[in-house]
């Protein structure tokens, strides 16, 4: 038998979350909006510490962490719902205490370098991996780490690194004679930094290494392993990536449906029109959809399953998913929804970057067609 539901626990702790959202955060969008169109940006520090701090004092602090480390050490069933519900709003908020997945393979003493103060919000990290030639080719690194005594110098350039420019250590990825290897570079080894301006409000930057030294300490892992850590980061992200989208797109349908019953058109609610009617069923159908791809992909994660491909299918599904419903919602509002006087727009440009990182559609669609096509996923499977 096939069990779609929550238990009581699981819908208190999804229902918390929602109704946190939507007394402490959605009320900040203005004031985001506001300082983005004044080039500031979208949260201070210290009113995103304020916000965490209040999660916290409800019980949400580190919701992926192990327990050991303080946290509430949610599976990823439960953590995909919660980030469905932080997906209603544009305010860049994620719950305090976590850190990059990755950063749980530390050593001892990188242990309290990194990882404790990355938890307890004191350090800010970036994940270093794409390189202008080298962003779905990630095999294909052009940064090097050389020996020289005991330690390594890192040569080369990364780019659009989400957080590069307010990071106060780099995961650095770089290939070395055995082979691609991680390392944590700290901002005051000697690399820079420079903002990247796009056309949402991703906050990402390219970064330069020029002969970093860096000591043997610092390799995250084992020499050679890098690309086995990197791929565990960008696994997590695939069904993260589209449960944020399945939030994001029910509060735009939400506004769409809100705009359809009260803005009339030759003397009838434009939500009488099959038009409208047709662009409202085509988003559920699809939201639903990408809904049940994302929970599959955590449940097979969360059972210890190879979740790659279930997890492509969800990412490619939602991020195309989230273009659509954008683009109906602002064609239902009309002029209106084209103007920053709603946020509508502003969600059109916040969605587009879901079809280029963390895989882009047509790496998915490689990597979905490959896994069919070699026999590594078996059609008709059901719960294998």
């Amino acid at each position: 038998m096939i069990d779609f539901s929550l238990s009581e626990e699981e819908r208190d702790v999804r229902d918390t979350v929602r109704a946190f959202v939507a007394r402490e955060v959605v009320p900040l969008e203005a004031e985001v909006l506001r300082n983005e169109r004044a080039h500031r940006p979208a949260l201070e520090p210290g009113v995103l510490r304020a916000l965490q701090e209040k999660a916290r004092a409800a019980g949400f602090w580190g919701v992926t962490t192990p327990e050991e480390y303080g946290g509430m050490a949610l599976g990823p069933v439960l953590h995909a719902v919660l980030e469905m519900e932080l997906g209603r709003t544009f305010v860049p908020f994620r719950f305090g205490g976590a850190a990059d997945t990755i950063l749980f393979s530390c050593s001892a003493e990188q242990r309290e370098a990194y990882l404790l103060p990355t938890i307890a919000g004191e350090r800010r990290s970036c994940f270093a991996l794409t390189e202008p030639g080298a962003g779905s080719d990630a095999r294909n690194l052009r940064t090097r780490a050389r020996r020289d005594g005991d330690d390594w110098l890192i040569s080369g350039e990364k780019t659009f690194i989400t957080g590069g420019a307010e990071a106060d250590y780099a995961i650095v990825f770089a290939a070395a004679p055995e082979g691609v290897t991680a390392f944590l570079v700290d901002r005051d080894r000697g690399w820079t930094s420079s903002p990247i301006p796009v056309m949402g409000e991703w906050a990402c930057a390219a970064l330069s290494f020029d002969d970093v030294r860096v000591p043997a300490a610092t390799v995250l892992g084992e020499v050679g392993g890098g690309m086995d850590l990197a791929l565990r980061w960008i696994g997590q992200g695939r069904y993260v990536i589209p449960a944020r989208a399945v939030g994001s797109a029910e509060r735009l349908l939400g506004m769409a449906l809100e705009h359809a019953r009260v803005r009339e058109s030759m003397g009838r609610p434009i939500a009488e029109y099959q038009a409208i009617q047709w662009q409202i069923a085509d988003s559920q159908v699809e939201i639903e959809s990408t809904k049940w791809l994302t929970l599959h992909a955590a449940w097979r994660a969360g059972r210890g399953l190879d979740a790659r491909h279930a997890t492509s299918v969800a990412k490619l599904h939602g991020s195309v998913m989230a273009n659509q419903v954008v683009d109906r919602v602002l064609q239902i509002h009309g002029g209106m929804g084209y103007t920053r006087e709603l946020p509508v727009e502003r969600w059109y440009r916040e969605l587009r970057v879901l079809r280029i990182y963390e895989g882009t559609d047509e790496i998915q669609r490689r990597t979905i067609a490959r896994n069919l096509l070699r026999g590594h996923v078996v059609l008709g499977a059901i719960g294998e």
